[in-house]
């Protein structure tokens, strides 16, 4: 089993064998250099091994088996069948591994094709018998593809199973068997998984030839103990961390923060969106000189700074006394270098704080920084509009009062003839009131009444695997009490009789809808049908993403509890 050190060697992208076409796609995204997964996967893989890996989300392993894949494909606008299958558990991690392939070989004319449900089948028709280089699937969907004879597997030469664990948690183990044995003996399997449970390690036995095995996450970190810092996380989805990372700062206030990001281009985005708040951010990659490197971390000396935007590597060697906060704008690709970021503050006995931005997908990698640090991250709720307001009449307060402690007795003598005037006509508390709002308007500036989504803490969305088997309690007893504002329960006309499990109900709506597992609710199975809390938003998207799909090879009717109720078939019958 091979762990990756946080000094493990530092060549970039350059160094390892890899087309130039895709370096420069590389260099164009903003990648600096390899993250450790990708350092030690890649090599590998372009000699043509196996490779079992264990591996969080956000490590970088899309990268990891996308660039040897792209480098030892032979793309042919003549030939139709794919030469790559890559097999996940979502359609949003479909969606997201197949912009990857598409922007890393873009200049190889390579042709993508993501095939997840709820996307019109007749588009993936199309497209299928136009011809592809690389398939992205949900299990599910291939599966049917199998069937249908519109997807063709003889001439695959590598298989991608990506976050198998998620899959198997969903029920995909007999689809994945089924569609692994449609392929070539001769392929090259790759396995990524964030956990090694007995069953995937039983998948790696039967279906990988001699795998070199990687392991993520787990390395002892050589800095000892990770600094005595104020550690916190809060769960963002992805379209609103720009939003609440602005939140998130304005309710903070750090004297002086470095944020992190993965990519230069992220950096300049993100510098940007800041100065537009009223920050004063400046950017730090890999693609700015060492003159412009050392002007910016003067201002952040001086104070003329109060936010740095950099990357991993632009960040290295800064030691600024002055820094109160480490923002991770995106988890790092591996605990060790989360331990080294937020090293940077609370040294020599000073107070520090580490945020970090979460998505919803990457609680994993959470869990491994809490197992190397050896400290819980408090997940903490993004704040709200109204906890920004009380922070920012806070801060006006706080301003005022320093005036008044700092005040000579000469310098609010200037102001003392505006107040007696004013005096004269109003109330010397409403004079006060109005010089306040003055001053708070000043200095807290546009007042922010977005409020931003809010998701619940990790794990406490899955109920539908998390407790396979079992019934909601407001069930219990034959107690039919409706969910609670934003669920709906949906029936489906297939239960115990017809060998259905839970992980089955997961699998299915997450394979065809745009739900991931983590939010679907409780699950109810009886002898002849099912009922399974969803968002009430989704409920009809769901319904009508499953209208054609089958559950153990059967059709499924599915709709909502209320429609069904009267029409519900009997246990006893």
């Amino acid at each position: 089993m091979t762990s990756v050190s946080p000094h493990a060697d530092r060549a970039g992208f350059a160094e390892l064998p890899l087309r130039p076409e895709l370096l420069q796609a590389l260099s164009s995204l903003g990648y600096e250099e390899p993250t450790p997964i990708q350092r030690e996967a890649i090599p590998p893989l372009l000699a043509g091994h196996d490779l079992l890996g264990q591996a969080a989300t956000g490590t970088g392993k899309t990268a990891a088996f996308a660039l040897p894949t792209l480098e030892l494909m032979t793309p042919d606008p003549a030939r139709v069948e794919p030469q790559t299958l890559v097999l996940v558990p979502t359609r949003e991690l479909a969606v997201q591994v197949s912009q990857a392939f598409h922007r890393y070989g873009r200049d190889l004319g390579v042709r993508v094709l993501p095939i997840y449900g709820g996307q019109p089948i007749g588009r993936q028709l199309r497209s299928l018998e136009l011809g592809v280089d690389v398939v992205i699937a949900t299990p599910g969907r291939a599966l049917d593809h199998l069937r249908r004879g519109t997807l063709q597997l003889s001439a695959i030469r590598t298989v991608v199973l990506d976050e198998a664990d998620e899959m198997l948690d969903m029920g995909f183990a007999e689809d994945i068997e089924a569609i692994l044995e449609e392929t070539p003996t001769e392929r090259q399997t790759v396995l990524f998984s964030a956990t090694m449970p007995a069953r995937i390690n039983g998948i790696a036995q039967r279906h990988l030839r001699e795998p070199v095995r990687i392991e993520m996450g787990r390395a002892a970190t050589s800095t000892g103990e990770a600094p005595r810092v104020r550690q916190s996380a809060y769960l963002v989805a992805r379209a609103h961390k720009p939003a609440a990372l602005g939140r998130v700062l304005d309710v903070a206030a750090p004297a002086a923060a470095i944020v992190f990001c993965r990519t230069r281009e992220e950096v300049d985005q993100l510098t940007e969106t800041l100065n537009g708040r009223g920050y004063r951010a400046e950017a730090l990659h890999g693609g700015m000189g060492q003159e412009h490197r050392d002007r910016v971390m003067a201002r952040l000396r001086n104070g003329s700074a109060e936010l740095i935007i950099a990357t991993d590597v632009a960040a290295r060697g800064i030691d600024v006394e002055q820094l109160t906060h480490v923002v991770n704008y995106n988890l790092p690709s591996a605990p060790e270098a989360y331990v080294h970021r937020i090293g940077r503050v609370g040294r020599a006995g000073r107070e520090g704080a580490a945020i970090t931005l979460v998505e919803p997908r990457e609680h994993r990698m959470l869990k491994a920084i809490e197992r190397v640090t050896g400290q819980r991250v408090v997940v903490e709720k993004v704040p709200t509009v109204a906890d920004l307001r009380a922070r920012r009449l806070e801060l006006t307060r706080g301003a005022l009062s320093e005036i008044l402690l700092a005040d000579d007795g000469e310098e609010l003598a200037h102001f003392r003839v505006v107040v007696e005037t004013l005096a004269d006509e109003y109330d010397l508390m409403e004079v006060a009131l109005a010089a306040v709002k003055l001053a708070h308007e000043s200095v807290a500036g546009e007042p922010d009444e977005q409020e931003i989504p809010e998701i619940a803490e990790v794990g406490a969305g899955r109920r539908g695997t998390r407790r396979a088997g079992e019934r909601d309690s407001r069930s219990e007893g034959g107690d039919r009490a409706r969910p609670g504002t934003g669920v709906a329960r949906l029936f489906f006309n297939l239960g115990r009789r017809a060998g259905v499990r839970p992980q089955d109900l997961v699998g299915a709506i997450a394979g065809e809808s745009r739900l991931s597992g983590r939010d679907i609710g409780a699950i109810e199975i009886m002898d002849r049908f099912s009922l399974v809390e969803v968002p009430a938003d989704a409920a009809d998207e769901v319904i009508s993403a499953l209208r054609r799909s089958t559950i153990k090879g059967k059709r499924a009717t599915v709709r909502r509890e209320r429609e069904a109720a009267r029409r519900r078939p009997s246990n006893k019958d």
